[in-house]
Parts: C-alpha cells; structure tokens; sequence
C-alpha cells in the first residue's frame, strides 16, 4: 500500500473507532473493556494499534490504560478521554474523544472540540507552528476556559508517534514552518481557568516502549525483549499485551527484570497539577499546500 493510502486506511479506522466508542462509555464500565474494544476493533478493520488505548478520567491528562486484572470503572461525574492510535504498515492515525458525563463540565469538552476545528482551519504549508496555537489558545479563551500549556500537538513519522516537532495549544515561541505532505496530530487539551494549566508526572501508567537492547541473565526475559523488539518496534506497548503472551509468575518476573535493565521506557500518566478536570479533542492531518487533509474526520 503506498504510504497516502495507507495513511488514510489508518484514519478511517481511527475515525470508525472513535465514534463508536463514544456510543458506548457509560457509568460502571470497566476501563479494561474500553481498552480490549477499542484495539479489538482496531485489528478487526485491518489496522494496529498505534499506541495502547488511552482512558484517562479527570484530572489524569494522558497516558492511563489498563493493566492485565484492571478493575476500574468509569464513575458517575466523570470525564472521560478515549485516545486512540491505529497503524497501517507503519502509517500512523491518532485520534481522541471526551465523553462526559457531568454536564456542568460540557463547556470543556465544546471548547476543546472548536479549538480543534479553529486550529485545523489555520494549517497549510508554510504556516508557523505557533500560530496554529496561537488560534487554539484564543479560541478557548473565548470560551472562558483554558489550555494545558506544556501539552501540544506532534509530527509523526513511519512508526514514530512523536517525530521532533510540535504544534502547541498556545502562543509561544515555536517558529518553524509546516511543511507540505507532513503529518500532524492536532490535540487540544482544555481545564477550569482556575487549574494551573499544567502537567505534571503522576503514577505509572502500564505504557511503555523499548529502549535499548542490555544484557540479562534470565531466558524468559530474552525471549520477552525479542518479542516486544520485533512486535512493536518503535511504537509504545501495553503491559497487558506483553503479559498475555506471557503470562503467569514467570511472565511478571520477566518483564520486571526488563524494567529494571532499563531495556524499557515506562510512560507515567500525565496529570492537571492542581487536579483540574481536563478534556482533550484531537485530530491527524496531512499538510497540504491551501490547507490540510482531516484523515480521522
């Protein structure tokens, strides 16, 4: 598959994904079936998961999805992102919801939504970064909230999620230019005026990725780090799927040990520093010379 198509192949299942997984959160679902149904169905349209499903509830920004035994569930009130990522021969969509389930926080998730749509009106060839993010952060102060400053937007590559570049959620100093046939997710994050607007780093968050091949002393764990090298590559994984071709006392064991040989990076989750409640929309575009094309629309 040449890499456009399959980089719209990608987007259209992300986009398929994520308008039925918005049908489907409700009160006292376990985050554990949002996961496994989301990459579920990810597989069964013919695509990978990019990344693992983000469910990330409240305060917590980023990075949350289900250990193996995972027994949480979603609870009355909340606010609840669905981050999904979906790969086609390396050809990558990232694409998130808010679900929520408190309607005097419905103003975050609207914001987050136009802010969105304000900044993917702005991109085309040649345009600075900053202001893209600069009509992000306008536009959600319009709407009397406000944005998570050191969360941005990022350039994606041939199985790399985060590519070296970024288009940020506010005005800033990032100055380079957009450039034709690039790829982008566009993702703003929105909180209370009253949070701090940032975040920070919170508890592990059962994401991680390979980092460097390092000696170890055990076979399991030889085998795992084969495993995950050659299933994942570059991408970020879920503990649970590694455990699941693993499993048991020795499986746990193994992937400890790897954890610490620091052959693994773990991901923790991103958390509002003051606990403010956060919604996140998020969209991947192609840079296009007039303008740009919404793969996950």
């Amino acid at each position: 598959m040449e890499p456009l198509d399959a980089l719209r192949e990608a987007g259209r299942i992300a986009s398929r994904v994520r308008r039925r997984i918005e049908k489907e959160v409700e009160v006292g679902m376990r985050f554990l079936d949002i996961c496994d149904g989301v990459e579920g169905r990810i597989r069964d349209l013919g695509g990978e998961p990019a990344f693992p499903c983000n469910v990330d509830m409240d305060h917590v920004a980023a990075h949350y999805t289900s250990p193996i035994n995972d027994d949480s569930r979603v609870p009355e009130g909340s606010l609840i992102k669905v981050d999904i990522g979906v790969h086609v021969d390396g050809y990558i969509a990232d694409t998130a919801t808010t679900i929520c389930l408190e309607p005097r926080l419905n103003m975050l998730v609207e914001a987050a939504k136009e802010a969105l749509e304000a900044g993917l009106r702005t991109i085309r060839a040649g345009v600075r970064a900053s202001e893209v993010g600069s009509v992000i952060e306008r536009t959600m102060k319009v709407r009397g909230v406000a944005p998570i400053r050191n969360l941005t937007g990022h350039k994606m590559a041939r199985y790399v999620i985060h590519a070296g570049r970024a288009i940020p959620n506010v005005s800033s100093m990032v100055g380079h230019r957009l450039g034709a046939g690039d790829v982008y997710a566009v993702e703003p994050f929105t909180t209370l005026t009253n949070a701090a607007g940032e975040v920070v780093d919170g508890p592990v968050g059962h994401i991680y990725r390979f980092q460097k091949r390092r000696s170890v002393d055990d076979e399991r764990a030889k085998e795992m780090l084969r495993f995950i090298q050659s299933e994942y590559r570059t991408l970020p994984f879920a503990s649970r799927w590694v455990l699941r071709r693993f499993p048991g006392p020795e499986g746990r064991e193994a992937f400890s040990k790897l954890l610490r040989r620091r052959c693994l990076h773990s991901y923790p989750q991103l958390i509002e520093k003051s606990r403010g409640p956060v919604a996140q929309a998020e969209h991947t575009v192609i840079v296009e010379e007039d303008g740009c094309e919404v793969t996950t629309a």
